[in-house]
């Protein structure tokens, strides 16, 4: 891998919403609770993460019983991922000594979600719209308390986590409120594709901790785990069809058994994130000869793999089909970047191979390229390539092929300009390693920027920010990854226009401080947003809201 490297809306129910809101704001309703929150002070910011598509609100405030109860209705009415994210979200939301008080003291004691369809296949695409309302129940609207609807239960999960952020505690009273009610929500994503890109060959990263990370994408509605699992430095994967090749992880100890792979991307599921897994080749695939040398041309070769043997593709073929098996995602990851073929010329049998094919080694490349994908396709698999196969090879890439950008802005307006699909990851503005490319550049950069042509727009999957791991291990890989992540999550998920500003620090950066001040919060290190360099601890003392 590169190494520098709505839901549609009910009508009747929006505007019973809007005519009981008129009403309940004339009728001088009762507040239980006195609003004490200094970073809620300021009314005309909204303190929410990613910013939803279409949204109104008050200037109520609302009690929530640490007793919360969910009501699960629809014909999702049984679904085990939504409850089990309602009792994630309620140890979030509430102290572990939180006082329940009578049902009868707060505006909100139950949480209704309404789920439309029973079926929890996790594909890409899936609807993650949802509504959200949020009010008083004694505001004598007919949806009062707390509801939210979604036609699946990905998109009830990402109500949830917006219902999470509207829940404060306010330490002076020590009760969770809701501000500036009462809320309706009616959100849904910009792009399908929202990524995050794990490296765990340059470093290993315990179970565990990729969990954490999971986590953490959950919070800012990111939903694509893209899981760099191998590179030339480690194979560190359990294959059961070549039970070698993890001989070539840095120890017996920093290994994934099949057992570690399922449990991630069942936990990942839960979170409604997708695992791209990638098996780069025919470059950065050194490690892969420590179990079996026939992959390497000579032992002055040892990367690309060698092109000649029918015994690469059989080893590539069976990756991938025990792959397809741990990794539902319809959509895999082929790398296909920084070949340097130089050695195969240098090697006798490949110069031979090559003078007997009429190829050269450029030729060879996209023989190699092309195969693969083939083979990936074979196995009902959309193969995802590093943009230098579409520089190389253009539109003899397969039709099916999603180009992945990441050597600099350009390459996904030509991409698409040729029918094919593209994910951004320009390495300038959304490379996690690099250390001095700030939050600004992140939130800023536009993933359609170049295409003109609005037909072309759905050819944009989305974007991708990647953690490189050459420099980052459990010690530092989550305030490396946050809250910069989030600044591209929110461009991917939230409206154009909510994300195009003329002043970030004063419309932008507030919000951005409190998230990040809220994933410290929820136990993840994310490092102060106004570092210079990423992941540095604070320069001094001061509050998590200024940093």
């Amino acid at each position: 891998m590169p190494s520098t490297k709505l839901r549609n809306c009910i009508p009747t129910l929006l505007l019973l919403f809007l005519f009981c809101f008129l009403v309940s704001t004339s009728h001088g309703r009762r507040i239980r609770v006195t609003r004490n929150s200094t970073y809620h002070s300021d009314n005309s910011i909204v303190y929410l993460w990613p910013l939803p598509k279409h949204f109104t609100h008050g200037d109520q405030t609302l009690s929530v019983s640490p007793d919360l109860s969910l009501s699960l209705q629809g014909v999702g009415s049984n679904s085990s991922v939504v409850q089990e994210a309602f009792e994630r979200y309620r140890d979030l939301i509430f102290k572990s000594w939180a006082q329940v008080g009578s049902t009868s003291e707060y505006d909100v004691s139950t949480l209704t979600v309404l789920v439309s369809s029973d079926d929890e296949t996790l594909q890409f695409g899936v609807d993650e719209s949802y509504i959200l309302y949020l009010d008083g129940k004694q505001s004598g609207s007919i949806v009062g308390g707390a509801t939210i609807e979604a036609n699946t239960v990905y998109g009830a999960l990402r109500g949830l986590e917006t219902f999470s952020q509207l829940c404060v505690f306010n330490y002076d009273t020590k009760a969770v409120e809701v501000y500036n009610a009462p809320w309706y929500i009616q959100d849904e994503p910009r792009f399908a594709f929202r990524g995050l890109l794990l490296d765990t060959s340059r470093h290993y990263l315990p179970v565990k901790v990729i969990k954490e990370v999971i986590e953490a994408m959950s919070y800012t509605k990111l939903n694509v785990l893209h899981w760099h699992i191998i590179d030339e430095e480690a194979f560190p994967l359990e294959v059961p069809s070549y039970p070698k090749l993890w001989k070539g992880s840095y120890s017996k100890q920093e290994r994934y058994a099949v057992e570690d792979a399922y449990d991630i991307v069942d936990f990942a599921k839960k979170r409604g994130i997708h695992v791209m897994a990638e098996t780069d080749v025919p470059g950065h695939a050194e490690s892969w000869g420590v179990g079996y040398p026939d992959l390497w041309p000579s032992e002055n070769c040892t990367e690309p793999l060698d092109i000649t043997k029918d015994f690469t593709f059989e080893v590539i073929s069976s990756i991938l089909s025990d792959m397809r098996k741990i990794f539902p995602f319809g959509i895999f990851h082929l790398g296909g970047d920084e070949v340097n073929t130089d050695c195969w010329n240098n090697t006798a049998h490949v110069k031979e191979w090559l003078t007997n094919h009429n190829m050269t080694t450029k030729d060879a490349y996209q023989y190699f390229v092309l195969k693969v994908q083939q083979i990936a396709i074979d196995l009902n698999l959309i193969p995802v390539n590093w943009e230098e196969t579409f520089d190389n090879f253009g539109e003899k890439l397969n039709p099916l092929t999603v180009v992945h950008n990441w050597l600099g802005p350009g390459v996904c307006p030509k991409a698409v300009e040729k029918g094919f699909k593209c994910i951004v990851s320009n390495q300038g503005v959304w490379y996690l390693d690099h250390l001095d490319v700030p939050w600004e550049k992140f939130y800023t950069s536009e993933p359609l920027e170049g295409i003109n042509n609005t037909d072309h727009h759905k050819l944009v999957l989305g974007g991708e920010v990647c953690m490189w791991g050459e420099t980052a291990d459990t010690s530092d890989v989550q305030q490396t990854i946050w809250p910069r992540a989030a600044a591209a999550a929110e461009k991917l998920w939230s409206p154009l226009e909510a994300t195009t500003v003329n002043n970030l620090n004063q419309t932008i950066l507030p919000r951005f401080q409190y998230f990040r001040c809220l994933l410290n919060n929820r136990g993840i290190a994310a490092a102060p947003v106004t570092n210079f360099y990423a992941r540095r601890p604070p320069t001094g003392v001061g509050s998590c809201f200024e940093q």
